[in-house]
């Protein structure tokens, strides 16, 4: 099912401002939240759809993103420094800590700078270069320090104490009988204001630009797995440190191996001569061909099983092992020759003495016939 229209899943305009986005998001969140509707697996739903909206939208990058690509956004490693949902990005426990702990008055704790967001990444390899390993240049769309103001938002360097909260960055509201705390709206929260932004960032000490990175990816690693790069993540605001890069592996399919944790599969193509009068045949591994000894009377789908052939995974000390799976194939463009051998070779197999050189054949038409006569008896 198709995801729906963050703007929409809020109830907001696309040009709301960010307290209209906190008002949307605090209404629908107390409406749906699952201690309110216990047991209401649609209500658990609706909260987790409007909290991933709201890290999207709350989000000044992640928004831009959005807003240009929609869903699209953070698909396929796409997102870069505005991973998406699940990877950073705004802070529920501020939201909630708001709607459940402030509306009575209780004081909210003091908080340092938020960290930059994380940045999630899908890197996509080829078997080999999963096994090998290899090093990778990429390039993200990201926030970073601003350099005329080295981060700090300031043109002259100069920050000062909000005068308004004096520091803390939360405010005392009345609104009836409830005393509530809420972010300064002097000072946006920072407890810090800057009387002469800097022009390149207006004040905000981070701008957008593209980050190119060389990701090292271990040998051995597998669908699923992250690397994890600290500090290579968006800038933080001002005086915050950054967040982490998390580079996600898929692997291609291979055209001749599948994977199955340390172990590798693949299909082996015999003759119909080799099956029966056996032979030796040369296969693929990773490490090149090796050589395997194909048995008299070798029947298709027989698994052969190569020790240490297979993968040595991030985690494992040894390798795995490679599994060849034998099949028979039928010939294909005979010649009128091999078609008259192939005809005397088929009557040999006539009567009770053919019986004994088919032995699966003869035993599954039997077991048709002793169906056949139980249905009629």
């Amino acid at each position: 099912m198709s995801k729906r229209d963050y703007y929409d899943v809020l109830g907001v305009a696309r040009n709301a401002s960010d307290e209209d986005l906190k008002k949307a998001y605090r209404r629908s969140a107390m409406k749906h939240h699952p201690d309110r509707n216990p047991g209401d697996a649609s209500a658990e739903a609706a909260f987790k759809e409007c909290k991933e909206a709201y890290e999207v939208l709350s989000d000044g990058g992640k928004r831009r993103m959005y807003d240009q690509h929609g869903h699209a956004a953070f698909e396929h490693g796409m997102g870069g420094g505005n991973a998406g949902p699940g990877f950073g990005g705004a802070d529920m426990g501020d939201i909630f800590g708001d709607i459940f702990g402030n509306i009575f008055g209780g004081g909210a704790r003091q908080q340092g700078p938020r960290r930059g967001a994380d940045i999630g990444y899908m890197m996509e390899l080829d078997l080999e270069e999963a096994v090998a390993g290899v090093e990778k240049r990429i390039e993200i769309p990201t926030l970073a320090n601003c350099d005329p103001c080295k981060g700090s938002g300031s043109a002259d360097g100069k920050v000062e104490t909000c005068a308004t909260c004096h520091g803390r960055g939360q405010v005392r509201m009345q609104r009836g009988p409830f005393a509530m705390q809420a972010p300064c709206p002097h000072c946006a929260g920072t407890g810090k204001t800057i009387p002469n932004p800097c022009p390149q960032c207006d004040g905000n000490g981070r701008v957008e630009e593209e980050k190119t990175l060389s990701v090292k990816i271990p040998a051995g690693v597998d669908n699923g797995d992250r690397i994890r790069l600290a500090g290579e993540g968006e800038a933080g605001p001002v005086g915050a440190p950054p967040g982490d890069l998390y580079v996600e592996v898929r692997v291609r399919p291979h055209h001749l191996f599948a994977r199955d944790g340390d172990d590798l599969h693949c299909e082996v193509p015999i003759r119909i001569s080799q099956a029966a009068l056996g032979d030796t045949v040369r296969v693929p591994t990773l490490g090149g061909e090796v050589e395997l000894r194909i048995p008299i009377e070798t029947q298709t789908g027989k698994l052969f099983r190569l020790r240490d052939k297979g993968v040595k995974s991030v985690r494992s000390r040894h390798p795995g092992d490679l599994y060849c799976k034998v099949v028979v194939e039928t010939p294909v463009n005979l010649t009128t020759e091999q078609r008259e051998l192939l005809e005397q070779f088929e009557a040999t197999f006539v009567g009770e003495h053919g019986r004994r050189h088919s032995p699966k054949s003869s035993t599954f038409l039997d077991g048709v016939k002793g169906f056949w006569d139980r249905m009629v008896s």
